[in-house]
């Protein structure tokens, strides 16, 4: 079954090939006049009451926008209008074939590649038997020559510039689908950081507050015990919502100080994930002096990863470990002993629930890297090598931490 025409998001292209349409019938009329084409008053005559009609009418409906601009059966009237011209005048053999390859191609830009290619076999198909059956200069293998040409470049132009077309289309919709997502990302950290402070932070210094002017009480009235006792409690307050606050920003990653290298705050994250998953976390990561970017979308595949194994693989223990990989190259993994994915591809684009592996993947794409996640029944290997810049990366230290 073939595929529904590629979307087209801007109207002015549509407009440009139909005014460049138009002006090509209006010039191939003034050439019939001038250079005396054989059979000029009929070939003139059919230009002028049917391919001039025609051509303005597509550009008036491109100028509004109506989706009949894009029909295919646009081509199949653009292929029929250029069979008439032939079978009224063999001698505008030459003329079709060029009009018929610009045809072809706008047409595959439009459509993409498998409608480009239909309209390039039905131009062959209704254009060559005419040329092969009308009466020319030329005859014979010449003839056939030129046909097999002919067929070969409309059949080229339409899976070429159909396929540019497809590629082109493919690449917007998927950033525009990366934006999308990087956007509801965006809203969804918002949400939750404004419930996160507005539950425990702020509930905790409205309560604080009181405590606070229950102390100053206390102290009016010499009540010195009650008052120490409170200022405790405060204290007790006060260090929770540090803690609280501090794991939070310490989950934003390397985005939330500059001075925050990826294994800086895997390391400072590392207890945020034991409390707030369960697991066992075992640190194994080089000291690679690495670019913002890069340390910004190993951390989120890292992260992605942990809370996949938790949530997801049902594991116990996660290891997550940066190293060199010969020059110019560095490997993070992230190992955990979960269930796996269970005979489903963990990154099969149309899996239900696998956006959050879809945004690793992307995030590994944008750094230049490849990503590999390895499943199976004693647990998943996430698996990113990325390329780093100016030159090979140095190991100094390795870390630790259980």
């Amino acid at each position: 079954m073939m595929h529904a025409r590629i979307p087209v998001e801007s109207r002015e292209p549509i407009v440009t090939f139909g005014l460049f349409r138009l002006v090509l019938t209006v010039a191939a009329l003034a050439g019939v006049l001038i250079f005396s084409v054989p059979h000029t008053a009929a070939l003139a005559i059919y230009i002028a009451a049917a391919g001039i009609p025609w051509a303005v009418a597509l550009y008036v409906l491109a100028q509004r926008g109506t989706s009949l601009a894009l029909s295919p059966w646009v081509a199949v009237g653009d292929v029929a209008l250029l069979a008439g011209a032939e079978l009224i005048s063999p001698s505008t053999y030459a003329a079709v074939r060029f009009l018929a390859l610009f045809l072809v191609a706008a047409h595959a830009q439009f459509q993409g590649e498998e409608r480009g290619l239909a309209i390039a076999a039905l131009t062959c198909v209704v254009l060559v038997p005419i040329g092969l059956l009308e009466p020319h200069g030329f005859a014979g293998d010449l003839m056939g020559f030129y046909e097999a040409l002919f067929v070969m470049s409309a059949l080229a132009a339409g899976v070429f510039v159909g396929r540019l077309r497809t590629g082109e289309s493919a690449g917007r919709l998927r950033q525009r689908e990366l934006s999308r997502r990087a956007i509801d990302a965006e809203n969804e950290m918002r949400r939750r950081l404004a419930e996160t402070i507005h539950d425990g932070p702020v509930q905790e210094l409205v309560s604080l507050d009181m405590m606070l002017s229950a102390i100053r009480g206390s102290l009016v009235n010499n009540q010195m015990d009650r008052a120490l006792h409170s200022l405790g409690e405060a204290q007790e307050i006060a260090e929770r919502n540090i803690r609280s606050l501090r794991d939070e920003i310490v989950g934003l990653g390397p985005y939330a100080f500059e001075e925050l290298t990826f294994q800086s705050a895997v390391q400072q994250c590392a207890p945020v994930w034991q409390r707030r998953f369960g697991l066992g976390i075992s640190l194994d990561m080089s000291d690679i002096d690495m670019s913002s970017e890069v340390c910004g979308a190993l951390f989120g595949i890292a992260q992605e990863a942990v809370s996949n194994a938790a949530r997801h693989g049902r594991a116990k223990s996660v290891t997550v470990t940066l190293v060199p990989n010969g020059p110019g190259e560095v490997v993070m993994r992230v190992v955990d002993d979960g269930q796996g994915f269970q005979g489903t591809a963990p990154l099969g684009s149309h899996e239900i629930g696998h956006i959050g592996l879809a945004s690793m993947r992307e995030r590994a794409e944008l750094i230049g890297g490849d990503l590999r996640i390895h499943s199976g029944a004693d647990g998943t290997e996430v698996r990113v090598t990325v390329p780093l810049e100016g030159g090979p990366p140095r190991r100094v230290r390795a870390s630790r931490a259980a």
